[in-house]
Formats: structure tokens, C-alpha cells, sequence
């Protein structure tokens, strides 16, 4: 039976409901006037910076003529890019669910829900951080029969299916207990992690018996992991493993494929005698001569299987990282796809990323607050938000290359009669096939239907191309976190996640689907400005390390490029600067920063800028030129006890001769170098102030760059600890910044 929108408001008349009642609701943000005034003088103060620029550019034959001029692109640059970023704060909105009316309003009529979760290497991604999010989403309150969760394996793992295999074992325990107890989260092992103690007697015997069977399976998968083999009496029992026999590496080897859970089945009870959810193992056929397209080629392969076994209208994908933090969540995303009036044009449905081991002041800035709790909300407010590859609900049609229209209907309930004549050896073999590496030859698949192939972020040029096919999305971010992961320790994990990002978004511009050109007319202005805030990320580390570096060499050789004190033109680069710098304070702490939080901010703001993002742009300029091939880096989910403990200290973790750190370190010693140079300077003259009065911007900048190094200062030179930056890089970045310098003070 096909519930289509016209039935469904003739039911509500029959019941006497004539009145519609929304299942969710959208608020705009309150305050948007004063901000919006408040901008209009910021902007009114960088039209003034770019006056002076252009009114005071030094003759030709002049020197610093060239300087000044590279000054006045940067300054035009970041003035533009400040409006971008005022776009997307420009009309936030916030939404709020209804899940009682959800449920009142449609019973048993809910549709089935597929979920992907995917992995990629047990090494870097250790199997039981992947079961624990499996079982998390398994033990959704939902029910189990319209429930399928789907596990791609990219590393084709046996360690990754044995801890599947026990995991479908353990969730007959683990989803009765949730459900008994109402357990939030209902990730076992960071739910007994936070729950050491249980008043209720009845509930703790129960409590300490499931985490007993949690310990006893855990220790099995480590064990195996340990030997590097799995028991005998586990290979001789489950037909599953027979499928490694032709395997040769994890890039070479047929499909495997395993229902161990069918959820179809009348046997597939839990210990109360409940239906379990269905549970698939898929690791797709690789082959070294064929492209694989990293996650977006196993979401692709997922995509089709899944549509032969359950196929269900709504998909949830996953990393393997991020746990169910909401057992409602479900629910949630489901009041956005079945409002009668509002719903019709929703084509996926964008949770934020929440992260359990922040520290407390984020010295990685991992949160990424700005971005998740004011900017996204903007950007929804033109149509988005971005598809961000993690924690997202999609109708599977628009997924699939359905265009908009506005006849679209989904059809919540379907005929499943010919797959329950099929037994689940048929079922596997027939279905197979839809992973094997040649399917998508001659195909729409990663062009027109699926994720899209050739971008670093799959995921948001998937969700580009979908929105410039006439559908929407919306950004929801509860009070209670629907997802949380783990977010990297170390800052060279941090730094390579971020070159990714940046590289992929700077692609984006380039790509069929062009924010710049390709969009228009498409999406909204808003929109495509929301999605030019990150595809800009690339382009603007040149400008921050023109700004990071020609400054404080001229502050050193005593030439003025800014206004003094006395000058009119002073103030407003003192308005602009002073105010920007307050405003991002008071949001970074409305969005639950701390004062240190913001700091460690600013200082990651400048090393992904002259790092992560330079390296993301050189990277993307060599692929276009044919120098280079795309290459898809996992972020480790682990690390060892030392970096751990430094991590919880909010010690900065260097540890590496990365290029990253190369260019980090030696731009901290050039600024330094600066400072130290222009201060002894000033108290050789005995006049230790002039340079205050004549030079106060350079010299604010150039004490800046210093004063947010000096973790990086430690790292080279006062640590101790195997965190510290290599001896060998100290001494490179030393030379190298000291020759800057000095050849440029003889230049001059």
C-alpha cells in the first residue's frame, strides 16, 4: 500500500484533525538586526582599509610599490571573504522536532531505515571502536524489522567480520537490555565506561552480568587481533570465513557477503523473543587494476546491495567512529521526510559531528563550533546545509539521481513477497554481483546516480549535485547530540584530516557542479556563498602567509606599510580589527567555548591556513596539471598511552618531521626572529617606544605571531618528551628563517 501525501490529508480530515499540525518547526534566530548593523559598519570600516590601500600606493620606481600592492590583494581578499562569512550568519534558522505527533500520527506506518556504516583498515580503525557504533545503531528505538544495518568492510578484513560475528551474538543480550533500561548511549563500551555504579540492585545484577558478556567478547576479537588468527572452532562453525579462501590482499579479492542477521526471518529472535534487526557484512570485489573510489565507491556497492535485500526508502550512513549518542534519532530525521506540507522537497536530513574526547579547552580545535552551531545554521536557511559524509538521513531515491519535482511521493511501505521465497544462500550469491569492481562500467554510477567520484569530499559534491537537482536539505542540531566519534589527538592527525578537507572543498570549484558557475540559477546565492566559505579555504593560505611573512620583515628593516597612531586612516583598521576579534570571542563562547578554547582557535586558524590549507592548494593546482594522482588518507582512531596522557594535559603533540611542521616551525622562528631584531633595535636607539607610534599594526601582528607560537617554541627547543618537534627540523627551521632574514635586511 503506497501512503502518498493526498491520502494522508483526507485521513487527517476523517479523524477530525482539519487542522494541519506540523511534525517540525523552523525558527529564525533572534538579534539579526543589531548584527546585521553591526555589520554594515564593519563593512563600511574595510572599505576604508581599501581606500588608504588604493589612495597611498607608492609611485612606480618607488620601493615597496610591489609590497603595497600585494598588501591591497590580501586586504581585498579577506574583506571578500568576510562577506561570505557574514552570508551565512546573515538569517540563521533553528528546528525543532515533534516525534509524539510523528508517532500518533502514523502508528505502524513508518518506513524501513537502512544504515551504512563504513570502515576502511582494522589497523587504523581497530574492530571493536566499529561493533560498539554497529551495536549502537542496532539498538535503535525503532522497530527491529523495518532495521537493516549494513557493514562495509574496505580493508576486507576477517578480524573485522569476527567482530561482527560476535556482535551479532552479543546484540540478543545488548538490545533487550537497552530497551528495559532505556540506555542512552547505547554504544556498550562508552555506556559502561560512564556508568561505574547502579543504585537499583535488580539493575545492577542485569548491568553486571551484560557487561560481563561485553568483557568476555571483547577480550575474544582482541585476542584474535593479538594472534593474528581466529579460533578453529569459529572458522570450522561459520561458513562465512570459507569466503577469504581466494583472497589475496585487501586490494585484491572477490565480494564478501554475509547476512548474519535476517531480519526476515521468523528465527532471528533476541533472548525476549523480539525480532533482531537485519545485519549484513559486505566487503565489495577489488582488484588492482580497477578503481575502488575510495568511501564513495563503498557507499555506491552499499547502495545496491542493500536495495536487494532490504531497500529501504530512508538511509543513515555512518563512520565507524560515530556512535549512536540518541536512540531517537531516527524519529528525529523522520519528522522533516513526513510533514505533509513541508517535507515534499527534503532530500537528506544533516546532523553536526559531536566528538567525546575533546579536551576542555580543544586545543585542536576539532569542534569546529562556528561551523557546526552558527554557520550550518545559515547556510539552512538558503536551502542546505552541506552533506558532510557522516550522520545524515537520505531518501534513497534522491540519493539514487531522482530528480525534483513536485509531484515527488515516497512510498513508506512496499512488497517485499519475492525476496522472503528466496533462502539467504540465493539471496547472497543473486546479490553479490552488484559489488563486484566491473558493475558500474558503462553505468550513471558515481556520475548521475550515488556518490560522486573524482573529489576528495565525495560527500559534499554528492550533496552539491543533489540540491542543484531542485532538492533540499536541512540541518538539525539537538539539544541531546545524535552522533558522537572521536576526534584526532595529535596535531599532525589534525593537520592532515584538515589538508583533505581543504584540498577536496578547492576541487569542488573546479568540478560539473560549480558553486561559481555551474550552481547558478540552480541553488540560491546563499547557498552557493555557503558552500564558497569552504571552497575558498585553499586559495586564502597564500594571502595568510603573504600576511604572516612580509610584515614583520619589513617591521625589522624599520618600513612602515600601515598607518601610525596619529594618522586618520588608523582607525579603521583599529575598529575592524578590534571588533572582528571581540565578536569572534563572544560567539566562540555563546557556542560553549572557553576563553583558552578560543586561543587554542586562533592559533589553529593560523597553522591550518599556513599548512593544511597551502599543501591542499598545491596538491589540487599538481592533480589538475596531471603531476599527481588522488589519494584518500584515514585519520587513525587510536593512539599509545604517552600521547594520550599529553593529550589530556592539552600538551600539543608534535612528534614529526612533517613538511606541515617544516613550514610552521620555520615561519615561528622568522617571526621571532623579527621581534627579537626590532626590540633590540629600539633599545640600542634608547627610544623603545618609537616603533609603538610609528609601526603599531606590524608590530602588533609580528608580537601576535610570536605570542601564538609559543607552544611550537617549546616543542623545538624545551621539551623533553617524545611530543617534541624533531632536532633536526629545529635546526632546519633555525637556518632557514635566519638567512630569510638576513638576506633581507641586506636588500635593504
Amino acid at each position: 500500500m503506497t501512503v502518498a501525501l493526498a491520502s494522508l490529508r483526507e485521513r487527517n480530515r476523517e479523524m477530525g484533525r482539519e487542522k494541519y499540525i506540523p511534525l517540525f518547526e523552523t525558527k529564525e534566530a533572534r538579534g539579526r538586526v543589531f548584527y546585521r548593523l553591526f555589520s554594515v559598519t564593519v563593512f563600511l570600516g574595510i572599505c576604508c582599509i581599501w581606500a588608504y590601500r588604493i589612495s597611498n600606493i607608492p609611485r612606480k620606481g618607488e620601493d615597496g610599490r610591489w609590497v603595497w600592492i600585494g598588501l591591497l590583494g590580501a586586504e581585498l581578499w579577506f574583506g571578500l571573504y568576510w562577506v561570505i562569512t557574514q552570508a551565512v550568519r546573515w538569517k540563521p534558522v533553528f528546528r525543532c522536532t515533534f516525534k509524539d505527533r510523528l508517532s500518533q500520527r502514523y502508528k505502524k506506518e513508518l518506513p524501513e531505515v537502512d544504515i551504512f556504516v563504513c570502515t576502511a583498515n582494522f589497523k587504523i580503525e581497530p574492530p571493536i571502536m566499529v561493533i560498539n557504533t554497529v551495536l549502537s545503531v542496532m539498538a535503535y528505538d525503532y522497530s527491529p524489522e523495518k532495521l537493516s544495518v549494513y557493514l562495509s568492510d574496505d580493508g576486507g578484513s576477517e578480524f573485522t567480520f569476527y567482530a561482527l560475528l560476535e556482535a551479532s551474538k552479543f546484540a540478543k543480550h545488548w538490545i533487550p537490555y537497552c530497551k528495559k533500561f532505556k540506555v542512552e548511549p547505547r554504544s556498550p563500551a562508552v555506556y559502561f565506561a560512564s556508568k561505574s555504579n547502579l543504585d537499583n540492585s535488580h539493575h545492577s545484577e542485569q548491568w553486571v552480568a551484560i557487561k560481563k558478556l561485553y568483557e568476555e567478547m571483547e577480550d575474544r576479537i582482541e585476542t584474535a587481533i593479538t594472534l593474528g588468527r581466529i579460533p578453529e572452532e569459529e572458522r570450522f562453525k561459520h561458513k562465512g570465513f570459507s569466503q577469504w579462501d581466494s583472497y589475496s590482499s585487501r586490494l585484491d579479492h572477490d565480494t564478501i557477503l554475509q547476512i548474519l542477521i535476517d531480519g526476515k526471518d521468523p528465527n532471528a529472535k533476541d533472548i525476549d523473543g523480539c525480532a533482531l534487526p537485519t545485519l549484513v557484512y559486505l566487503a565489495r570485489e577489488k582488484r588492482p587494476q580497477h578503481p575502488h573510489h575510495f568511501k564513495a565507491g563503498a557507499m555506491n556497492a552499499l547502495i545496491r546491495v542493500s536495495s536487494m535485500i532490504s531497500n529501504g526508502s530512508i538511509i543513515l550512513n555512518l563512520d565507524c567512529d560515530m556512535y549512536s549518542n540518541n536512540s531517537l534519532s531516527i524519529q528525529d530525521a523522520l519528522c522533516f521526510f513526513m510533514d505533509e506540507e513541508k517535507s515534499h522537497d527534503i532530500a537528506f536530513v544533516q546532523y553536526p559531528q559531536h566528538f567525546e574526547n575533546l579536551t576542555k579547552n580543544d586545543m585542536y580545535s576539532n569542534s569546529l563550533r562556528a561551523s557546526f552551531n552558527v554557520e550550518f545554521h545559515g547556510i539552512d536557511s538558503f536551502g542546505g546545509p552541506l552533506y558532510i559524509g557522516t550522520g545524515c538521513f537520505h531518501r534513497r531515491d534522491a540519493l539514487c539521481g531522482r530528480k525534483f519535482t513536485k509531484d515527488c511521493k515516497l512510498e513508506w511501505k512496499k512488497d517485499d513477497d519475492h525476496k522472503r521465497l528466496k533462502s539467504i544462500l540465493e539471496l547472497e550469491e543473486e546479490t553479490k554481483s552488484l559489488a563486484s569492481c566491473t558493475y558500474e562500467q558503462n553505468t550513471q554510477w558515481g556520475k548521475e546516480m550515488g556518490l560522486r567520484y573524482g573529489c576528495a569530499v565525495e560527500d559534499v559534491i554528492t550533496g552539491l549535485s543533489i540540491q542543484c537537482r531542485g532538492w533540499k536539505s536541512v540541518y538539525f542540531n539537538p539539544e541531546r547530540k545524535a552522533f558522537a566519534g572521536l576526534a584526532p589527538t595529535t596535531l599532525h592527525q589534525t593537520l592532515v584530516q584538515q589538508k583533505r578537507w581543504a584540498e577536496g572543498d578547492f576541487q569542488i570549484l573546479f568540478c560539473k557542479y560549480s558553486p561559481l558557475w555551474h550552481a547558478h540559477g540552480k541553488i540560491s546565492l546563499g547557498l552557493r556563498l555557503g558552500y564558497c566559505l569552504f571552497c575558498f579555504w585553499a586559495p586564502t593560505s597564500l594571502l595568510v602567509l603573504y600576511y604572516s611573512i612580509i610584515p614583520s620583515l619589513y617591521l625589522l628593516n624599520g618600513i612602515s606599510l600601515f598607518p601610525q597612531v596619529s594618522s586618520p586612516w588608523f582607525l579603521p583598521f583599529a575598529y575592524v580589527i578590534s571588533t572582528q576579534y571581540i565578536y569572534n570571542l563572544v560567539e566562540f563562547l555563546w557556542c560553549g567555548g572557553t576563553i583558552l578554547g578560543w586561543w587554542s582557535e586562533q592559533r589553529m586558524w593560523l597553522y591550518k591556513r599556513t599548512s593544511s590549507y597551502f599543501f591542499g592548494f598545491v596538491d589540487t593546482i599538481l592533480k589538475m596539471l596531471g603531476f599527481t594522482d588522488s589519494t584518500f588518507v584515514i585519520t587513525a582512531k587510536f593512539t599509545d598511552e604517552d600521547i594520550s596522557k599529553r593529550y589530556e594535559k592539552e600538551i600539543i603533540e608534535f612528534g614529526d618531521s612533517s613538511p606541515m611542521f617544516t613550514i610552521l616551525a620555520t615561519l615561528a622562528m622568522l617571526n621571532l626572529f623579527c621581534f627579537v631584531g626590532v626590540v633590540n633595535k629600539e633599545i640600542m636607539s634608547g627610544n623603545i617606544f618609537r616603533v609603538y607610534r610609528t609601526m603599531p599594526l606590524q608590530t602588533l601582528l609580528c608580537s601576535a605571531l610570536v605570542l601564538i607560537n609559543m607552544p611550537l617554541y617549546q616543542g623545538l627547543f624545551l621539551r623533553n618528551d617524545g611530543g617534541k618537534l624533531p632536532g633536526s627540523l629545529a635546526f632546519k627551521s633555525f637556518v632557514v628563517a635566519l638567512l630569510a632574514c638576513s638576506s633581507f635586511t641586506l636588500l635593504y
